[in-house]
């Protein structure tokens, strides 16, 4: 984080960074140095009208976006008549389809939406789609979500003018015209991911127009200026500019300051995330490796996804009726060596590298002494065990991190991340309590349209509370769990 010393300005200027997730939204307001000032968050439900399906109505993220605004504005009013510009970051996939007024035609159907399996398989199979998209179509990507929309809401999908993303959605209200960002389109299946733009052959490979599809900006690219009579609704200086934005790990990547060649970050949320930045765009798609576009020019970034990382955990939890963190608790913080039973983490199905919706959890190794203490060790370890999965996959693409910013909530288990340091043998630095997660990244983002610095200079690493190393008397030993724990892959697929 910069300080204000790095920079002598006659007046401060401020910017907001917006969080779009899943559940709720989170506004964070921040200085030119990107000094935490203030948050305000609101939630919001997802709708499941039948099994695999998951929605949400795109007016609640305005809703919720407004009142975000409206207390920040309310509570730092000398700032906010300050304000510069605002950065917003989304979770990806999702489809919000609009009419020729700019309104949704239906609720969005959600990344973790499954019904256009499918259509996804059948747009995956087509020749040169992995190639240009960098990927494999998944169910939860965008192209399959529309092939799906014509073949089940036909006279709707005639209605289509234009298909954008969630954050997409926001920026569209924000300035009164579509558009979207690099990083957030790279996970459509539609964007030519090497030379950063719209596919024409993956747009009408999979039934759609190329005029449907919004303008591409970079991340830290102005792409217009708020609508006046939005600023005056709210508050807000009638100058203030709406950037790119990014898609959430990306600006996530951008909150750590992940942004040079090497430098990543091991995500323990609901799902687990490993990523790596890039410089050059080099996929990998068989492993079901993702390759999307930074949320900077002339950067990439791979990522290795785990659907079931903390939820492995809370599941835990729930069958135990023991809270996540008295399950923690029950371990020391340094672990002596893997347990003998082993845990697959495929609650949901899996991504990388196993590419199976299907695939289910399970123990291995199970005997009279397996008691709550062994069961928790055993559910972290496979965790672990499926990012050093991730972490192979993306060594076939080139790179091999030298260390890893540890985030989210399953960061705080000190024999977490000892474990999966262990496992990876790879270093991993646990950051101090503070602001560095998506919503600083696209705050840093709208900084970066502004203040003409280097990028690097505004998208710096936090500071790191502690360094955890492998601890080499036990690597060897994580290494041998680690060949027992990849030969149940195929006996677990066998069992479905």
């Amino acid at each position: 984080m910069r300080t204000q010393g790095a920079m002598i300005m006659e007046v401060r200027l401020y910017f907001i960074g917006i969080d779009l997730g899943t559940s709720g939204l989170r506004a964070i307001l921040v200085d030119q140095f990107g000094n935490f000032i203030a948050s305000s968050e609101s939630k919001y439900e997802v709708s499941n009208p039948k099994t695999g399906w998951s929605e949400q109505n795109p007016e609640d993220w305005k809703h919720a976006c407004k009142l975000a605004f409206i207390e920040l504005r309310e509570n730092f009013p000398k700032e906010i008549s300050r304000l510069k510009s605002i950065g917003v970051a989304g979770h990806m996939h999702g489809a919000v389809l609009l009419d020729d007024l700019n309104k949704p035609l239906r609720p969005c159907i959600l990344w973790n939406d499954t019904r256009s399996y499918k259509e996804a398989q059948s747009l995956d199979s087509l020749p040169k789609v992995r190639d240009v998209s960098g990927n494999i179509v998944f169910p939860g990507f965008t192209a399959p979500k529309l092939m799906w929309v014509k073949n089940n809401e036909p006279d709707l999908f005639q209605k289509i003018k234009t298909v954008v993303l969630p954050a997409g959605y926001l920026n569209t209200w924000l300035i009164g015209a579509p558009f979207a960002d690099m990083s957030d389109s790279a996970g459509t299946s539609w964007l030519d991911v090497k030379s950063r733009k719209w596919s024409e052959h993956l747009i009408v490979s999979s039934d759609m127009q190329i005029d449907q599809m919004p303008e591409l900006v970079e991340g830290n690219q102005i792409a217009g200026k708020i609508q006046g009579d939005l600023a005056s609704e709210l508050g807000f200086p009638n100058d203030v500019m709406i950037v790119g934005g990014a898609g959430d790990n990306a600006a996530a990547a951008c909150g750590v300051g992940a942004i040079q060649e090497g430098e990543g970050l091991v995500s323990l949320g609901t799902s687990g995330v490993l990523l790596i930045s890039r410089d050059r765009c080099k996929p990998f798609p068989d492993a079901a490796v993702h390759t999307f576009c930074h949320a900077i020019p002339e950067k990439w970034y791979q990522m290795g996804v785990i659907l079931s990382a903390t939820d492995s955990i809370n599941w835990l939890s729930q069958i135990s009726g023991k809270t996540a963190l008295e399950l923690d608790q029950l371990l020391p913080n340094e672990p002596t060596g893997p347990a003998n039973e082993k845990f697959f983490p495929y609650l949901s199905g899996e991504r990388t590298p196993l590419n199976d919706a299907h695939i289910r959890a399970g123990f291995a190794g199970l005997g009279q002494t397996s008691d709550l203490e062994k069961l928790t060790q055993c559910v972290m370890e496979g965790v672990a065990f499926a990012l050093r999965d991730c972490l192979e996959a993306i060594k076939k693409t080139g790179t091999s991190p030298s260390s890893l910013l540890a985030t989210g909530g399953g960061s705080a288990s000190q024999f977490w991340l000892q474990t999966i340091s262990n496992t990876l043998n790879i270093e991993i630095e646990k950051p101090k309590t503070g602001e560095f997660g998506a919503a600083l990244g696209a705050a840093r983002l709208a900084i970066t349209a502004i203040i003409k610095e280097p990028i690097e200079k505004i998208m710096t690493k936090p500071e790191i509370e502690r360094k955890i190393m492998p601890n080499q008397k036990y690597v060897d030993l994580y290494q041998t769990a680690y060949e027992i724990y990849k030969k149940g892959h195929v006996n677990l697929r066998g069992l479905q």
